[in-house]
C-alpha cells in the first residue's frame, strides 16, 4: 500500500455509504492505519446523493478537508452517473468501482473519459442471494478493500466477523449474511477495463 490512500464514496441517502466508509475506516485502524471517515451531507432526504471519504495512511495523517483528487471512487448506485461527475478529480492510477449490471459500453459515456481501470460489481444480487434484501454497502466496502489492496482478504475477514459480532450482537441471525456478502463481493468484483 502507498502511504496514503484517498477514497470517495458517491451513494444515496439510506443506501450505506456514510457507514461503508467509516467500517472501513475502522478495518483499516485495527490493522495499525492510521485513518480517517467522514462524509458530507447535508438536510438531504432518503435517496438525495451525498458523498463520504476516506483517507488510509501507514502515517499519522495531517490533512483535514474532503478529498478532491481521490485514488479510488466507489459507486454505490449507478444512477448517479447520470447527474454526478463521479470521476471528477480521480487520478489515472486509481480505479472507479460501479454497483451495476450494465455493460462498460453503456458505462463509458457518463466516466468523463477517465483513463484509469474500471471495476464492477453486482451488489443487488449478492446482498440478496446472503442477506434476503438490498443492502449495498457490504459488498460495496468488500470491494473497494480488494481493489485498493488496503489490507489481506484474510485481514479483512477477520476484522469484519468482529465488527459484525459486535454491531449485531442483538441481532446475531445477520452476522452469517453479512460474512457471505463479503466473501462474495470479493470473488466477483472484476476489472472491465
Amino acid at each position: 500500500m502507498k502511504d496514503l490512500i484517498e477514497i470517495r464514496w458517491h451513494g444515496r441517502g439510506g443506501q450505506g455509504a456514510k457507514t461503508a466508509s467509516l467500517l472501513l475506516a475502522d478495518a483499516a485502524f485495527n490493522t495499525g492505519k492510521y485513518i480517517q471517515g467522514f462524509p458530507e451531507y447535508g438536510p438531504e432526504r432518503m435517496g438525495a446523493p451525498i458523498t463520504a471519504y476516506n483517507r488510509i495512511s501507514n502515517t499519522p495523517i495531517t490533512i483535514h478537508s474532503n478529498i478532491y483528487e481521490p485514488d479510488y471512487v466507489v459507486v454505490v448506485d449507478d444512477t448517479l452517473l447520470q447527474s454526478v461527475d463521479v470521476t471528477s478529480g480521480l487520478k489515472p492510477e486509481g480505479a472507479i468501482i460501479i454497483n451495476t449490471t450494465k455493460d462498460y459500453k453503456d458505462l463509458e459515456p457518463h466516466l468523463k473519459n477517465y483513463s484509469g481501470s474500471v471495476y464492477c460489481i453486482d451488489a443487488r444480487k449478492i446482498s440478496i442471494e446472503a442477506l434476503g434484501k438490498y443492502f449495498p454497502n457490504t459488498p460495496m466496502l468488500a470491494a473497494i478493500v480488494k481493489v485498493s489492496g488496503i489490507m489481506s482478504d484474510e485481514d479483512f475477514l477477520k476484522d469484519m466477523e468482529g465488527s459484525f459480532k459486535h454491531k449485531f450482537a442483538k441481532k446475531p441471525e445477520v452476522i452469517d449474511g453479512n460474512m457471505k456478502a463479503i466473501t462474495l463481493a470479493l470473488q466477483e468484483v472484476k476489472k472491465v477495463k
